[in-house]
This record gives C-alpha cells, sequence and structure tokens, in this order.
C-alpha cells in the first residue's frame, strides 16, 4: 500500500499504483487532465471544440429533462487500466449525476468525444475501444479534422458491433433510444 496526502497533514492509504495516480490527477490545482492509456493529457478545448459540445447539448437538452437526464463532462473511471476520461460530454441518469467520484462508462447513456488536432487519434481508436470494453452503450464522435461523425452502439469486449458512419457534416445523426431524436450536425 502506498500513502498519499489527502491534504496538509492528512494522509489516506491508497491501495496501488493505479488508484494512486487517478486520485493525484484528480487533485492537480487549476488544470483538468485526464490519462490515456496510461499518458497523463491536459484537457484544454478550442471555442470550435466547445460550440459542437454545445450544440449537442442543446439539441438533445429537451429529451434529456423528458427522460431525467443530466450531462456533462465528467470523469469517467476505467478500473484495471491506465485510462481515467475526462470525455467531452456524458449524458446520465439524473441521481448518477449527483456522484462526486468518478462514474463508469456502462453508467452512462450516451458518450460525446469531438477531436481536436492534438488528440484526434486517441479518441478515433482508444477511447472508442476502450468506451466499447467497459459497456458505454452509445459513442459519438465529432471528428472536426475529417468534418464526419460516427456513432458506434452495442459495445462489446473486441468494439462496438453497430457502426454508423461517418457522415459528413451536415447529415442529420440520428440518436438511439432513449433519446429518439435526429441530431442536427451543420453547425459543427
Amino acid at each position: 500500500m502506498s500513502t498519499v496526502p489527502a491534504g496538509p497533514g492528512d494522509y489516506r492509504q491508497v491501495p496501488n499504483p493505479e488508484q494512486a495516480l487517478k486520485y493525484a490527477i484528480q487533485h492537480i490545482a487549476g488544470d483538468r487532465v485526464e490519462i490515456v492509456e496510461g499518458v497523463i493529457t491536459p484537457v484544454s478545448p478550442s471555442w470550435a471544440h466547445e460550440t459542437a459540445v454545445d450544440l449537442i447539448r442543446e439539441q438533445i437538452g429537451p429529451r434529456m429533462r423528458e427522460l431525467g437526464l443530466r450531462a456533462g463532462s465528467g470523469n469517467l473511471d476505467l478500473p484495471g487500466t491506465e485510462n481515467f476520461y475526462v470525455p467531452d460530454l456524458a449524458v446520465v441518469p439524473a441521481e448518477l449525476a449527483k456522484t462526486e467520484g468518478a462514474l463508469l462508462p456502462h453508467q452512462t447513456l450516451l458518450v460525446v468525444e469531438v477531436t481536436s488536432p492534438s488528440n484526434g487519434d486517441t479518441d478515433r481508436t482508444a477511447k472508442r475501444r476502450r468506451y466499447s470494453q467497459f459497456g458505454a452503450p452509445v459513442y459519438l464522435l465529432v471528428d472536426r479534422q475529417e468534418r464526419t461523425c460516427t456513432l458506434f452502439s452495442q459495445p462489446g469486449q473486441l468494439g462496438y458491433t453497430l457502426v454508423e458512419g461517418p457522415h459528413p457534416f451536415g447529415a442529420a445523426i440520428r440518436l438511439p433510444e432513449p433519446f429518439d431524436l435526429d441530431l442536427d450536425t451543420g453547425g459543427f
């Protein structure tokens, strides 16, 4: 067991290095970071990136309220791996959104990642694979460099078994149940 400071003069026992690392990145002052395949990565999206996320949030908002869901970019842990994600947008039941700690991908209803020049390959491959392995039911990849959207669903250990796309920006993307709505991608 290793000891990790929880605050000045306060030490708590952390059972393994994975948990110590995940604990440490949650306590970096002033920055949001995630761990992708063992690499600590700062999360600092551009305005264009945030605009795509905001447009999605606006479109799914009414349906989320009907269903008692909440959206945010809260932490997602992938236990047993060197991964701790800060998705661009995750939709979860309202009760789970009150959780102080990280959630697990299988507790989400939708995970959205929007690529940036610095992380496009991560979102296209590593995160897609890991979200599937950890049971995120629907993964929407908004690829700003390719100007496409791809919807992945029906997760499994070897990847998502249903892939819709890539569709060019401007095409409507049908989000499955419980959302059951067409997402307008024209403004991305």
